[in-house]
Parts: structure tokens; sequence; C-alpha cells
């Protein structure tokens, strides 16, 4: 059916996606090889086609509404297909080289795998990569399927029929908006608290969340979320605007907690470090492609 004319072009919303990775105007037009006018351009485009204000803006930098927020959730499901629909055509077109299937895990995605890429780029510069982006459970369901070559998990359990192997390691970090009344506290709070706080989480099948609870209760589980977000992006957004606490990547926050936008809160008596992990088919040998995969993995464990 035909697109109404409200639709946002896909090159906007790839901006809009990298102001809210980078939290600042300025670094969003490094990333994207732009001015900074013209990033700012475009975020104005992109409020008045859709009538919200997407962006706060400080001598700090530039940060997401919660209206902004959601926007990002739904605009990274966008820009992900039109990347898929451009390697597909370019593979087309050019006849040659062959297709690498990856999925990852968002947090391994948006702060791992793009370093990564550099790497088997330079490797492989005939191949075309293909990332899909999903929750753990979900990077499980396609490497058993058959439909990825290889995945990356953030869960402490891998599902029976999958290898697995430890690539990077990770830590996970309790934080609060700046007004909450934890950070007003001597000490941190305890894993039985936290465990009886309702959390903005991630939605079920999400290796944070199987983390979260794992470490909290020892798998017996915790109160049921005040709102479950598929985004580490919208997650931020809530917990700045004091819909509750948060446990999330350190990866993923490092840079709110040195702007002020969030408060880490030390969870004295729990250990919430996490292991990541590239998993494959048991009994399914990898291609060279995905050899190479790994690999890059291994060299280059971020984190």
């Amino acid at each position: 059916m035909p697109l109404s004319s409200r639709t946002p072009e896909v090159g906007a919303l790839d901006v809009l996606l990298s102001v809210a990775r980078t939290g600042s105007l300025g670094r969003a037009a490094a990333e994207q090889s732009l001015s900074q006018s013209a990033v700012g351009s475009r975020i104005k485009y992109l409020e008045g086609l859709l009538g919200l204000a997407l962006i706060e803006r400080s001598a700090l930098g530039s940060r997401l509404t919660p209206d902004g927020a959601m926007v990002v959730e739904w605009a990274r499901e966008v820009v992900a297909a039109a990347s898929r629909l451009d390697e597909g055509v370019t593979a087309l077109r050019t006849g040659h080289g062959s297709r690498v299937r990856i999925a990852a895990s968002l947090t391994v995605a948006e702060y791992l795998v793009p370093g990564w890429l550099a790497d088997l780029r330079a490797r492989r510069p005939q191949s075309v990569v293909s990332l899909r982006v999903v929750n753990s459970a979900e990077v499980a369901r396609l490497v058993l399927a058959g439909e990825v070559g290889v995945g990356f998990v953030e869960g402490p359990h891998v599902p029976d029929g999958l290898e697995q192997e430890v690539v990077a390691r990770d830590r996970l970090v309790a934080v609060v908006a700046p007004g909450h009344e934890w950070t007003r506290r001597d000490g941190g709070v305890t894993s039985e608290e936290l465990a009886g706080t309702p959390l903005v989480q991630r939605e079920p099948g999400s290796g944070t969340r199987e983390t979260v609870e794992q470490a909290l209760t020892d798998g017996a589980g915790v109160v049921d979320p005040v709102v479950e977000l598929s985004s580490t992006t919208a997650i931020k957004s809530a917990v700045r605007t004091g819909a509750g606490p948060a446990v999330l990547s350190f990866l993923a926050v490092a840079d709110d907690l040195r702007r002020g936008d969030l408060v880490a809160v030390e969870v004295v008596d729990a250990d919430l470090t996490r292991r990541l992990q590239v998993v494959w088919a048991s009994g399914r040998r990898l291609s060279a492609e995905d050899r190479d995969v790994v690999a890059v993995a291994r060299l280059h464990p971020g984190g």
C-alpha cells in the first residue's frame, strides 16, 4: 500500500540513531561524515514531519525525549531492514562474493560488532555481511534453524544443540535517575532490595534480563517490571524520566554516567559480571567466513 506522506526518510532516521547512540550532535556528525549543521537540519526535519520533539539539547550534549526514545526503537528496525536490502542488492549486482550471516544480541551488536566488522571487511573485502539484531533467545533460535552461521549471546545459559565460546566479559550496572532516593544513600542496595523493586526491564528472552534475575535471586525470579522495552535506548530514557531503576551493560551506560544523565548504584552482594559468547550449531561445520567471524571476535573482545 502507498506510504504515508509523514513517513520519514531512512537516512534521517539513521542520523537520529547516531545522535541517540553518541549523545551528541557533533559526535553523530563525525559518525555520519556530515557537518553538525546538517545533522541538526535532519533532526529538525524529522521533528517537523512527525510533529514531535525528539531531542533535548543542553551544554552537556543531546538526549532523547520520551517520544524520541520510542521513535528510535521503531527506527532501528527500519534502518536495519534498509541495510539488509542494500546488502542484498549489492550482492546481486556484483554477482560475486560470499554472504556472512550473523545474529547478535543488542548489547553485542551495538557496542562490539561495529569494531569487529572493520577487521572482517579487511579480511574479506568481497563478502557481504548480514547482521540480525535480536535478543539472546532469538539468536539461539536462528542459529539452530540454520538461518545464520554464528550468533552472539549475553545470557548465562546456552540452549542444548549449540557449541559456545566466551569471547568477551561484561559487567552490568544498576542505574537510576539523578534525583532518585538511592543516590542519597551512603551505601548501595542489596540484591534482595533490587529484586523486590519494579525495574525498567528488557523483554523476556533478553540475555541481560536473564542474567539480572539469575544474579539477584539465583533464578527464583524478581518482581514484575514496571515496564518492558525492547531497546537499551528506550530503557535509559525511561530511567532518566523517573520510571524506575534499571540494570544495564556498562558498555551501554558509560557515556550517560559520565554526563550525569544516569547515576550508578552499587549492588553490594551480587556479582553482575557476565560472559558474552559466540554460539554455533553442534555438529555443523563452520564455513570459512564464519570461522573468520569467530577469529575476529577473539582478537577484539572489547568491553
